[in-house]
């Protein structure tokens, strides 16, 4: 039978670990976890990064020449592949972030989310670090499209330097995302609501944009979609990276001087989408309660 010393002792120990967490150490906690979760889980990670692939080689393969005249109609004068990149690195971080809310609704549904909101862990610390895992990943993800679209023939103007631009603009696109993503995922507690809800947004978002054709050789209709569509703010970014000029139609400024013209605009934009999303789903984890998780 223990003595009320030792209880006590077990008290104390008990509080000294509670407040041994720091908020940067909860992050990292996360951030290893979700990514040795990847590591042993990879099909939805190579699922995200085959089908930007399969869009890539098929569209500049299948649909190079007629989609290359109508890129020198309403846009640069350069060939297909070169101005499908950028696209194809957003779409990277798009599907990507998909998977960011099936993961969570996965711990949801195996009662991993309830353990960690009852744990003592800064509750924003565990979005943050799950998002850096993601990030992470993600990164990965773009440098691979980057290198294959080199292989196929396209050109980036600016180089390696260009190169981590590029990856940095998909970060930035993609945060918005993963906080609607996971956002959706602490609404629905469901997998399959999930990914529909994400892919009935994913192809539309895509499409309805200037991802893989001008805004000028666009319908109307669609060119007034574009101009609020976030995917068009985060390819005009990508692509006047890799391009080294101002390609945005959308927002002309003039301030900056060269690509930068297109950069500052579309990073403003996509950081104040990233703000207000992000807000949203650290709001709905913090709600989020043991007693709320079935």
């Amino acid at each position: 039978m223990s003595s009320p010393e030792a209880d006590s002792g077990a008290t104390a120990t008990r509080s000294v670990d509670r407040s041994a967490n720091t908020f940067l150490g909860d992050v990292w906690v996360n951030f290893k976890r979700w990514n040795l979760k990847a590591v042993r889980n990879p099909f939805v990670l190579v699922v995200s990064l085959v089908q930007p692939i399969i869009f890539l080689v098929l569209f500049t393969e299948v649909f190079g020449n007629v989609a290359g005249e109508a890129v020198s109609r309403g846009g640069p004068n350069v060939g297909y592949e070169t101005f499908l990149v950028p696209a194809i690195a957003i779409q990277v971080a798009l599907a990507a972030a998909v998977t960011s809310g099936v993961g969570l609704v996965n711990d949801i549904e195996n009662g991993m989310f309830e353990k960690v909101l009852v744990s003592p862990m800064n509750r924003t610390a565990v979005f943050l670090g799950k998002t850096a895992a993601e990030l992470f990943r993600i990164a990965i993800q773009i440098s691979i499209i980057l290198v294959l679209g080199v292989v196929l023939g396209a050109d980036i103007a600016t180089g390696v330097i260009g190169a981590v631009g590029i990856v940095a603009v998909g970060l930035l696109f993609s945060l918005w995302f993963v906080s609607f993503s996971n956002a959706l995922a602490v609404l629905t507690r469901d997998q399959e609501s999930t990914i529909i809800g994400a892919n009935l947004l994913q192809f539309p978002l895509l499409f309805l944009s200037s991802a893989f054709l001008p805004l000028a050789a666009l319908p109307a209709w669609i060119q007034t979609f574009a101009r609020l569509n976030p995917v068009t703010y985060g390819v005009d970014a990508a692509r006047a990276i890799v391009l080294d000029t101002d390609v945005m139609v959308v927002i002309e400024t003039t301030a900056f001087g060269g690509a930068l013209d297109s950069v500052v605009p579309a990073v403003a934009v996509l950081a104040g989408l990233d703000l207000a999303f992000g807000a949203v789903a650290v709001y709905l984890l913090s709600r989020a309660s043991s007693s709320d998780v079935k």
